[in-house]
């Protein structure tokens, strides 16, 4: 029986048995500590397995490009493609790689498909190269040991199973993936080990408290995936618009990103001033989960007891009515350096 996510096996694909999607995404936010990587795969529909093979490819690509430069640090220094941005950018990858396991011409390219913001990433390589590649690639950037796709199983018919059922074992044996399926059965596939997971403590009481219940889902064939500590996530635009804010504000430094809460590291604080005890949550509609909504609760109880104030916003509010946001916030840690400063 797994003991831990550090437990579970890579390249391989089992199931998590009794482990529903919500609370599994509650379990790796943050990543926990022995974890690989971990991002999650909403499957669509594809005709055969280099189909959807070739369409998760994609994504993890998509994703890889909009995590840099945690995979590539040197990389946070460029400003961008112009001048001689591109040629410095694929020098940098060419260093890493040879400092790596990395394979340095598909690095070149994927740190100059990123620095360009997109263009013909590194389809000139066969899939099974992108998908070792991928896989070290995200691995590098939460500084794990490999990386595991969550897939969530939709309700399929017995072609569309086989076709899924395929594509995870293909993930698992030439990304050196582990594939951990959790939703619907796959009966027409070929069998697949399941693995019971006890989940954290935190997360098992969540659960044993509060139903599961339909949240809003990501489309088919997207790929999710937790923000990397001290950073704004990239799945968020919200975050993202925020940041770019903050980063004009003399007022705003000392901010902290997607931070553990240090007297209860289980849990992630979205942003933190540290010093003004002051935490902010940016929600997305996954919030409004009853799960998701309780697991917040009780760390919202947790901060306010260690003298946090604790900030909420929409991702709507951040993104139409930024400046009410960033007033707010200004008042705020204003007003608590004042305080300090009085006494």
């Amino acid at each position: 029986m797994a003991q831990s996510w550090a437990d579970l096996p890579l390249g391989r694909v089992v199931r998590l048995r009794g482990a529903a999607l919500d609370a599994v995404e509650l379990s790796l936010r943050p990543l926990p500590d022995g974890a690989p990587a971990v991002v999650v795969y909403h499957p669509q529909a594809a005709r055969t397995t280099a189909d959807l093979v070739a369409a998760v490819l994609a994504e993890l690509e998509r994703v890889a490009v909009q995590l840099l430069p945690a995979w590539l640090p040197a990389a946070a220094a460029l400003d961008g493609p112009a001048g001689a941005g591109v040629a410095a950018v694929r020098a940098l990858a060419a260093e890493l790689a040879a400092d790596s396991g990395h394979f340095g011409p598909f690095l070149a390219d994927l740190a100059e498909t990123a620095l360009r913001g997109g263009g013909p990433g590194t389809t000139r390589f066969a899939p099974e190269v992108r998908a070792a590649e991928l896989a070290k690639v995200l691995a590098a950037s939460y500084s794990r040991r490999g990386t595991a796709i969550v897939v969530d199983v939709p309700d399929l018919g017995p072609a569309a199973q086989r076709v899924l059922g395929a594509a995870c074992e293909w993930l698992a044996a030439h990304g050196a993936f582990g594939v951990w399926l959790t939703g619907a059965p796959l009966p027409s596939a070929e069998r697949i080990e399941p693995v019971p997971f006890p989940l954290p403590e935190h997360v098992a009481q969540v659960v044993a408290h509060t139903p599961a219940a339909p949240v809003p889902a990501p489309p088919p064939g997207t790929v999710t995936y937790p923000p990397v500590e001290g950073r704004p996530d990239p799945n968020s635009a919200a975050e993202k618009a925020l940041e770019a804010a903050l980063a004009k504000a003399a007022w705003a430094t000392g901010r902290i990103w997607n931070r553990r809460f240090e007297t209860h590291p289980h849990y992630i604080i979205d942003l933190q001033w540290r010093a003004e005890r002051c935490a902010v949550e940016v929600d997305g509609p996954e919030h409004r989960g009853p799960r998701k909504f309780e697991n917040d609760r009780r760390r919202d109880v947790l901060l306010q007891l260690d003298g946090f104030a604790v900030l909420r916003f929409t991702n709507n509010q951040v993104l139409t009515e930024l400046d009410q946001v960033l007033s707010h916030l200004e008042r705020y840690i204003r007003n608590s350096r004042n305080d300090a400063h009085k006494e």
